[in-house]
C-alpha cells in the first residue's frame, strides 16, 4: 500500500498521526516543510508517491495552500487533507477551491481524525479502481447508427461550455454520456482536469437536497454542524450532471436558475455570495416540455437547460449492439467477483436479442451480472437466462401476447387460465399469474441481479416496481377509474394519485 504523507511543522502532530495510522495498519511519511514534499516528489518511484497528502496550513518555509495548488498540478487525483487551527478556518474552506478533498481543524479529536484519512484513502482506491476499469474499456460501446449520431455529437461539442440536456429512458446511459461530454471538454481529462460531479435529484429527500447542492454554513440548521461544500463548490472548474431535473421541486429549480443565469449562489445559511465556475449537464428521462405546460417545471428553467439537446436510444432500438454489450458485460461482471468470463451460445444470445429491455444497457448489464453468478456452466444457454427474458411474467416477452383488448377474447383468456389485467388506455398490459410461470422466482431473480450489481437502492428499486405494476393493473381493470381503483387495492385516492405522479405512470 502507498504511504500517507504527513506534513507538518510541529513534531508531536506527526507523532501521534504517525502512531494511530501504524495501528490501523497504515504507512506513512513525514516531513517538516512544503520543501521537502516537492523534493519528495521529485525522486519519488511509483509506489512510494503519496495515496493521501496531510498537510498543515502555516509552517515555515512555505504554505500549505501553496503546496496543496503545486501537488494538485502533479497528482490531480490526489486527496489532500488540510489541517488547520480553528483561526485559519476561512483560509481552510478557500482550499476547497483548488481541490482540497476535506480540513482537519486543530486540535482535533484522533480517532476522528483517523477516521477521515480512512475515508479518504477509501475515496483514494475507489478512484484508482475506476480510473483503471475506464483505461482497459472503451468509454462507451455502440457501433448502431443511432449511437454513432450521439458519438458524432460528443465531438462536435468537444471544445464547448455549453450547457447540455440529455434525454432518454431510464438506464440507457445517460451519465456516461455526460462523463464522456466532460472527458472531451476543455474541463476534462484534455483540458483543466476539473472534476466531474454527479447528483441524482429524485434520489435527494427535498428537505436535504438544497444542502447537497449549495452547500450549508455551520449552524444553518439543526444537525449542521461545520460548514459543508455543495456539489456546486465540489464541481468548480469542472462539470455538474443533474440527473433526474424534471423531478427537481419547484422551489429549487429557481435556485438553479439564477446560479445558471448570473452564475453565483448562496449557502443555506450564508450571506456571502460564491462564484460558480461549473458546466452545467442536465438528464431526464420525462418529458420536459409536458412538465411545463403542466405547471410542474418553470420555463425559463427549461430554455436555459435546452441548449443543446441530445436524445439517448433506447437499447431495442439498437439491437445490432446487444451481443457486444453482452460480452463486455460478462468480461465486466468475471473481472469484479475474480472468476473465469463465461460465454454466451448463440441460441441464448438470439433470445437476449429479441428482449425489449425495458430498462435498457443497464438491465442487460445486471442480467449479465446475475449470469455470471447463477448460470451452472462456462457456456450460457438459453435454459439458463432469467425468468424476464424467457417471458415468464414480463409483457414484453411472448407470453405477453395471450392478452387481447377486446372484452370477447378477454373472456375467453381467462377461461383458459390466463389472467391479464388490459385496457383500451394507453396504459401497458401487465400479464399476471400465467399458467407455469413461478413469479416469485422471477422476483427474486431481479432482486439478486440488482443486488449482484452492487446496486444501493434494490429495495426502493423493486418496491416501486411492484406499486406500479399493482397501480397500473387496477386502473386497466377499473377503465382509468382512480378512485374506484384505490377502492380495490384498499388505499387512498390522495395515495393513488401521489402515487401515480411519483411512478411516472401514464394514464
Amino acid at each position: 500500500m502507498k504511504p500517507i504523507w504527513i506534513v507538518d511543522d510541529d513534531q508531536s502532530i506527526r507523532f501521534v498521526l504517525e502512531k494511530a495510522l501504524l495501528r490501523e495498519n497504515l504507512p506513512t511519511r513525514s516531513f517538516t516543510s512544503p520543501r521537502e514534499v516537492l523534493q519528495a516528489l521529485d525522486h519519488a518511484s511509483e509506489d512510494d508517491l503519496p495515496q493521501i497528502l496531510v498537510s498543515d496550513i502555516r509552517m515555515p518555509g512555505g504554505s500549505g495552500l501553496e503546496l496543496l495548488t503545486k501537488v494538485k498540478e502533479r497528482m490531480p487525483m490526489l486527496p489532500v487533507i488540510i489541517m488547520t487551527a480553528f483561526s485559519d478556518l476561512d483560509s481552510a474552506v478557500s482550499a476547497f477551491q483548488g481541490g482540497a478533498f476535506e480540513y482537519l481543524p486543530k486540535p482535533f479529536d484522533l480517532p476522528k481524525a483517523v477516521e477521515l484519512i480512512r475515508r479518504a484513502v477509501d475515496e483514494s482506491q475507489r478512484e484508482q479502481a475506476q480510473s483503471d476499469l475506464q483505461d482497459e474499456t472503451p468509454e462507451m460501446l455502440g457501433q448502431a447508427p443511432a449511437m454513432q449520431d450521439v458519438f458524432r455529437a460528443i465531438g462536435r461539442l468537444s471544445q464547448s461550455h455549453v450547457t447540455v440536456m440529455i434525454t432518454g429512458e431510464s438506464g440507457s446511459g445517460k451519465e456516461l454520456v455526460a462523463r464522456a461530454l466532460h472527458k472531451h471538454s476543455p474541463r476534462g481529462d484534455t483540458g483543466t482536469k476539473g472534476p466531474f460531479v454527479a447528483i441524482n435529484t429524485a434520489a435527494i429527500p427535498k428537505d436535504l437536497l438544497e444542502s447537497e447542492l449549495f452547500g450549508h454554513e455551520r449552524g444553518a440548521f439543526t444537525g449542521a454542524q461545520a460548514t459543508r461544500r455543495g456539489r456546486f463548490e465540489q464541481a468548480e472548474g469542472g462539470t455538474l450532471f443533474l440527473d433526474e431535473i424534471g423531478d427537481m421541486p419547484f422551489d429549487l429549480q429557481t435556485r438553479l436558475l439564477r446560479v445558471l443565469s448570473d452564475g453565483n449562489f448562496y449557502r443555506v445559511g450564508g450571506h456571502s455570495a460564491i462564484k460558480a465556475n461549473v458546466r452545467v449537464i442536465a438528464a431526464t428521462h420525462q418529458d420536459l416540455e409536458k412538465r411545463v405546460k403542466e405547471g410542474a417545471f418553470r420555463e425559463d428553467l427549461f430554455h436555459r437547460l435546452n441548449v443543446i439537446r441530445l436524445r439517448l436510444p433506447a437499447l431495442r432500438e439498437r439491437r445490432e449492439d446487444i451481443p457486444t454489450l453482452t460480452r463486455h458485460f460478462l468480461q465486466q461482471s468475471a473481472q469484479q467477483l475474480g472468476v473465469e468470463p463465461k460465454r454466451i451460445s448463440d441460441a441464448a444470445q438470439l433470445r437476449l436479442n429479441q428482449f425489449n429491455f425495458p430498462g435498457n444497457v443497464r438491465q442487460l448489464e445486471n442480467i449479465c451480472h446475475w449470469l455470471t453468478v447463477m448460470a451452472p456452466a462456462q457456456v450460457i444457454e438459453p435454459k439458463d437466462l432469467p425468468p424476464e427474458v424467457l417471458g415468464l411474467a414480463n409483457e414484453s416477452g411472448p407470453l405477453a401476447q395471450h392478452v387481447m383488448e377486446d372484452d370477447a377474447t378477454l373472456a375467453q383468456a381467462h377461461d383458459d387460465g390466463v389472467q391479464v389485467a388490459t385496457s383500451k388506455s394507453t396504459i401497458s398490459p401487465v400479464v399476471l399469474n400465467l399458467p407455469g410461470a413461478d413469479w416469485e422466482q422471477g422476483f427474486e431473480a431481479e432482486a439478486m441481479s440488482l443486488l449482484v450489481a452492487g446496486r444501493t437502492d434494490v429495495w426502493d428499486a423493486m418496491v416501486n416496481r411492484v406499486e406500479a405494476r399493482l397501480i397500473q393493473t387496477a386502473l386497466a381493470n377499473t377503465r382509468g377509474r382512480r378512485i374506484e381503483a384505490a377502492q380495490k387495492l384498499g388505499i387512498g385516492r390522495n395515495t393513488i394519485t401521489r402515487k401515480i405522479q411519483e411512478l411516472g405512470i401514464e394514464e
